[in-house]
C-alpha cells in the first residue's frame, strides 16, 4: 500500500480519483465496493469442538491415566477407575473452555469499529454505515466521532485524537493535514493521518480514506491476532514429558515383574493381578488433579496480589519468567503528570511531592517568590481543568499546574472567583498557544501559557529584581538553555506570560509582546514500589526491558531513573527495527532494554526474537496495538484499569491495579507453585518408585510378595492425594526470588530431583523389606498363612507411616527437616492424621482385616514398624545434603 502519510494531499487524491470536495460518485462506489468488499475485520475459521475434544486427549499423561482407568475397572476397583476418567474429562473440559475464550479477543477488536459514518458522495453529505465505506471516499470526523477506517487528513481544524489504544501514546494526538511526513515515520508519529478505531476527542476535520477492512493499521493487528497460535504453556510440556518417561518406565517394570512371576511358578492370574496393580499404584493418577487444584487456588491467592489469571497454566509460567515486557505509562509510571521543575527566568525551583495530591512543596530557600506567584496564578487561571477527590477532571497537563498551585496555597475555585475570566482564546494546534483574560484588581491582564518556543518568540518582556524589562538576547539564550535541559531530562515544558489589555481587547490580536514568567517542566513520575519491584527483578535474574510509545528520552530517562538501563546505549527507536535481520533483532534484544516508538508488528518482533533466545517472555499492555504481542508472549499481560477490551481479551492475567509491582508479586507466586509442584512430584514419585523396587526385590530374591493388589491401590489411594495437595499449599521458602529462573528447557524430574529419588526411594524400600522379614520372625508360634499375614501387615504400616513422614521431609528440596517448623503446614498434618485413622481402621476393624489381608498386630511390632519409618526420612535428609 502506498505510503500516503508521505505524499501531498493533490497527489493522494489523483492516485485515488477522487474529487476532495464532492467525493466519489455512486457508480464508483459500487465499482470499490465490489473490488475491496466490505469495511470490517475479517476472522479466519475457527476449531470445531470435536477438534478441540481430540487436541485435550492427545497429551501423553491422559493416555495413561486412560490406561490406568480400564486397568482399574478390570481388576475390580471401579470406583478408582471412575475417579480417574472423572479427572481426565475435567481437564478437558477446562481446556475447551479456556481456548473458546481465547478466541474473544478479535471479537472484541471487530466491536471497536465505528458502526456510523459521516461521508461525501456526489457532493452531499450523509451518514452510513462504516461497513459501507470504500478507498477514496471522503470523511468528516468531529469531537466524540469513531475514525471509521484509514484516513490520510485533507483538512484539520484544531483536531485531537486519541490514538492511546493504537499507539501507547498516552495524550491525545494534536493532528495537522498540510504536514508531509518522512515515508519511514512510525504511526505515533503522522500527524497528517487518522486511524480506524481512534477517537476524535477535539476539533473537526476531514479526510480521504487510504485503506479499509484488514488494510487498516487495526486490519494488520487483526491479522496478527489470527496468526497468533497458542502454544503449550512450560508446564504442560514437562508434564507431558514426564507422563510420556514415567509410562514407558512403569509398562517396562511391570511386564518385567510379571515375567520374574512366571519364571518363580507362581499363579499366572496372581502374578498378573499384582502387576495390573503395581502399574495402577505406580502411575499418579492423582497428579493431574493436585497441580489442576493447585494452579487453581494458586489463581485464588493472586487475585488478592491484583491479579487475575484466566488460564491456569498461565500461573506456573509466570514463574519461568526470564524476561519481562512492560509498557512505560501507568505500568512503571504513575500516570499523574506532575510538575517538578520551574524557571522564572531567573531562579530555578524545585517541586517536592509527586501525583494529584497536594502534599509537596516549591522549595524557595533565599529567592523570590514574587515573579514565581505570577507564574503559578497563570497556570491556574489560564486553565480549564480542576482537581477533585486527587483525581483531575480534564488535561492532564492542565491538571499538573492546578496541583502545582494547591502546594502554594491556591485554590482554584477561589482564585477563579476572584479573578473571574472575561473571555478566552482556546488552544489550537496552529499556534499552540492558549490564552484567558481576567479582571485583575480592577485591571484586565491575559494570562498566555503553551510551547515554550512559541512563547518566547511572542515575548518582548522579562521581569528582573521585580522590574519590567526589555528581553535581552542573554535572556532568550537561558530560557533556551533551560528548555533544552528539561526536555533532555524527559520533562514536558510548557511557557508562561502575561500582558496587561484593555477589556474589549481581541485576545487573537494581543498574543503578542508579551512579558515572560516562567517555564515549569513536568513529568509523569515513576512509582516507588516499580523502582523496588525492577530491582527484585534483578535479584531474580529477571530482565525487564520498556516498550513505549513514547519518545526515547522519556522511556530512557524513566528507566534510568527506576534501574532498567545504566545509560542511552541501551534504547533505541523502533523505527531502526526494520533494518534488522531476524537473526540480528534477536541478539540486540540482548543488550536494549528501552524500545521507543514502536509499532505493533515492531512489539511483535521483539517478542519473537527474546524467546528465540530460549527465554520465557512476559508482555504487558493496554491497547489494541499490544494484543497480538500479547497473544505471542509466553505469558501475555492486560492492565485492568486503563486496558481495552481487546488486550483483557488476548492476554493470559489482567492487573487490576496496573501496577508493575503486581507482575513481580505474581512472579513470586509462580516460582512458589512450581516450586511446589515438584515437591509433590518427588514425593509421589519416592513413595511409587519405592513401592516397585520392593515388590521387585522380593521376586529376585523369591520371596512372597509382600503387599497384595488391595494393600498397594489402598497406599496409593492415600498417598496420591492428601498428603499431595498438602504439600501443593506450602508457603514460599524464604529467598524463592534471590534464585535465578530456572530453564525452561529443564525437566520436573532434573538431576537434583534424580539423587533425591534413588536416596529416598532405596531408604523406603530397605525400611520396608526389613519390616517385612522382622514380621516373620516377631510373628511367634503361628502358622505360616497366619506368619505372611503379620509380616505383610507390618510391611504395610511401615510403608504407609514412611511416606507420610516422608512428606514432611518433601516439604523442601533445600531446608532441613530441623530448620523447620516441622508442623508449619496444617494441612499435611490433617492429611497424615487422616492416613493413621484410615491405617488404623483397615488394621484393627475386624470386617476390614480380611478384605485388606490384614492382623491386629501388638504394640512392640507398631513400635518396629514407626522405627523402621523414620529411614525414609533419614535418606530424604540426606539427599539434601548431597546436593548442597
Amino acid at each position: 500500500m502506498a505510503k500516503y502519510h508521505s505524499m501531498s494531499i493533490k497527489d493522494i487524491a489523483m492516485d485515488l480519483k477522487v474529487d476532495t470536495n464532492n467525493g466519489l460518485s455512486s457508480e464508483e462506489v459500487n465499482e470499490r465496493q465490489a473490488e475491496y468488499g466490505p469495511n470490517s475485520l475479517k476472522e479466519k475459521q475457527g476449531k470445531t469442538v470435536f477438534k478441540m475434544v481430540i487436541e485435550q486427549f492427545a497429551s501423553f499423561i491422559i493416555l495413561i491415566l486412560i490406561a490406568a482407568s480400564i486397568l482399574s475397572i478390570a481388576i475390580g476397583e471401579v470406583v478408582d477407575g471412575i475417579v480417574i476418567i472423572g479427572i481426565v474429562v475435567l481437564n478437558a473440559v477446562l481446556g475447551i473452555v479456556q481456548e473458546r475464550k481465547a478466541s474473544n479477543a478479535l471479537n472484541a477488536l471487530k466491536e471497536m469499529a465505528a458502526p456510523k459514518a459521516k461521508v461525501i458522495r456526489d457532493g452531499k453529505i450523509s451518514s452510513i454505515d462504516s461497513k459501507e465505506l470504500v478507498p477514496g471516499d471522503i470523511i468528516v470526523l468531529e469531537a466524540g466521532d469513531y475514525v471509521p477506517a484509514d484516513i490520510r487528513l485533507i483538512e484539520s481544524i484544531n483536531l485531537k485524537i486519541d490514538e492511546s489504544a493504537l499507539t501507547g501514546e498516552s495524550v491525545a494526538v494534536e493532528k495537522d493535514a498540510d504536514s508531509i511526513m518522512d515515508a519511514e515515520s512510525q504511526i505515533a508519529d503522522r500527524v497528517n493521518c487518522a486511524y480506524m478505531s481512534t477517537i476524535v476527542t477535539y476539533g473537526r476535520g476531514r479526510g480521504i480514506i487510504v485503506g479499509t477492512s484488514m488494510k487498516t493499521e487495526i486490519g494488520k493487528i487483526a491479522s496478527m491476532l489470527n496468526e497468533a497460535v497458542s502454544e503449550e504453556t512450560p508446564l504442560q510440556k514437562k508434564l507431558d514429558a514426564f507422563g510420556k518417561m514415567l509410562g514407558i518406565v512403569c509398562i517396562g517394570v511391570c511386564v518385567i515383574i510379571f515375567i520374574l512371576g512366571l519364571l518363580r511358578k507362581q499363579p499366572p492370574i496372581e502374578v498378573l493381578m499384582t502387576s495390573v496393580s503395581l502399574a495402577v499404584a505406580a502411575i499418579p493418577e492423582g497428579l493431574l488433579a493436585v497441580v489442576t487444584v493447585v494452579l487453581a487456588m494458586g489463581m485464588q491467592r493472586m487475585i488478592k496480589r491484583h491479579a487475575i489469571m484466566k488460564r491456569l497454566g498461565a500461573v506456573e509460567t509466570l514463574g519461568s519468567t526470564t524476561v519481562i515486557c512492560t509498557d512505560k505509562t501507568g505500568t512503571l509510571t504513575q500516570n499523574k503528570m506532575t510538575v517538578v521543575k520551574i524557571f522564572d527566568g531567573v531562579d530555578h525551583w524545585d517541586v517536592s511531592g509527586t501525583g494529584y495530591t497536594t502534599d509537596g512543596d516549591i522549595i524557595s530557600e533565599g529567592k523570590d517568590k514574587k515573579l514565581l506567584d505570577k507564574m503559578l496564578i497563570s497556570g491556574i487561571l489560564c486553565n480549564d481543568s480542576r482537581l477533585k477527590d486527587e483525581d483531575i477532571i480534564g488535561d492532564p497537563t492542565e491538571g499538573a499546574l492546578i496541583v502545582l498551585g494547591a502546594k502554594a496555597g491556591y485554590d482554584r475555585d477561589e482564585l477563579n472567583n476572584k479573578y473571574p475570566r472575561i473571555k478566552e482564546y482556546p488552544f489550537d494546534s496552529d499556534r499552540k498557544l492558549m490564552s484567558t483574560l481576567h479582571n485583575i484588581d480592577g485591571n484586565h491582564t491575559m494570562f498566555t501559557k503553551g510551547a515554550p518556543d512559541v512563547i518566547l518568540s511572542r515575548c518582548t518582556n522579562i521581569i528582573i529584581d521585580g522590574k519590567r524589562e526589555s528581553l535581552t538576547q542573554n535572556n532568550i539564550d537561558d530560557i533556551n538553555e533551560v528548555n533544552r535541559t528539561f526536555a533532555e531530562n524527559a520533562l514536558r515544558v510548557l511557557g508562561f506570560a502575561y500582558k496587561e489589555v484593555t477589556d474589549d481587547a481581541d485576545l487573537e490580536q494581543e498574543e503578542n509582546e508579551l512579558t515572560f514568567v516562567g517555564l515549569a517542566g513536568m513529568i509523569d513520575p515513576p512509582r516507588q514500589e516499580a523502582k523496588d519491584a525492577v530491582g527484585l527483578c534483578k535479584n531474580a535474574g529477571i530482565r525487564v526491558v520498556m516498550i513505549t510509545g513514547d519518545h526515547v528520552v522519556t522511556g530512557s530517562a524513566i528507566a534510568k531513573e527506576i534501574g532498567i538501563i545504566d545509560n542511552d546505549n541501551q534504547a533505541m527507536e523502533g523505527k531502526y527495527i526494520n533494518d534488522y535481520s531476524e537473526k540480528e533483532l534477536s541478539e540486540k534484544v540482548k543488550t536494549t532494554s528501552v524500545f521507543a516508538r514502536v509499532s505493533p508488528e515492531h512489539k511483535v518482533r521483539i517478542v519473537e526474537s527474546i524467546r528465540s533466545n530460549g527465554d520465557i517472555a512476559a508482555m504487558t499492555g493496554d491497547g489494541v496495538n499490544d494484543a497480538p504481542a500479547l497473544k505471542k508472549a509466553d505469558i501475555g499481560i492486560a492492565m485492568g484499569i486503563t486496558g481495552t477490551d481487546v488486550s483483557k481479551e488476548a492476554a493470559d492475567m489482567i492487573l487490576t491495579d496496573d501496577n508493575f509491582a503486581s507482575i513481580v508479586d505474581a512472579v513470586e507466586e509462580g516460582r512458589i507453585i512450581y516450586s511446589n509442584i515438584r515437591k509433590f512430584v518427588g514425593f509421589l514419585l519416592s513413595c511409587n518408585i519405592g513401592e516397585i523396587l520392593i515388590i521387585f526385590i522380593s521376586m529376585l530374591l523369591g520371596w512372597p510378595v509382600p503387599l497384595v493388589p488391595i494393600q498397594l491401590l489402598w497406599i496409593n489411594l492415600i498417598t496420591d492425594s492428601f498428603p499431595a495437595f498438602a504439600l501443593g499449599l506450602e508457603k514460599g521458602e524464604e529467598g524463592i526470588m534471590n534464585e535465578k529462573p530456572r530453564n525452561p528447557k529443564e525437566p520436573i524430574v532434573d538431576h537434583r530431583m534424580k539423587v533425591a529419588l534413588i536416596f529416598q526411594s532405596i531408604g523406603l524400600t530397605i525400611a520396608v523389606l526389613i519390616s517385612y522379614q522382622l514380621g516373620f520372625v516377631m510373628a511367634g508360634d503361628v502358622d505360616d498363612s497366619t506368619r505372611l499375614t503379620i509380616a505383610r501387615t507390618l510391611c504395610f504400616i511401615t510403608l504407609i507411616i514412611g511416606e507420610m513422614l516422608r512428606a514432611y521431609s518433601a516439604r523442601s528440596e533445600t531446608i532441613s527437616i530441623f530448620r523447620m517448623n516441622f508442623l508449619g503446614n496444617k494441612y499435611l498434618n490433617y492429611s497424615v492424621l487422616l492416613a493413621i485413622l484410615l491405617l488404623v481402621g483397615v488394621v484393627y476393624i475386624p470386617v476390614l482385616q480380611p478384605i485388606f489381608r490384614t492382623f491386629p498386630i501388638d504394640l512392640a511390632q507398631i513400635g518396629v514398624a514407626v522405627g523402621l519409618a523414620v529411614i525414609p526420612v533419614i535418606t530424604g535428609e540426606l539427599a539434601k545434603t548431597v546436593k548442597k
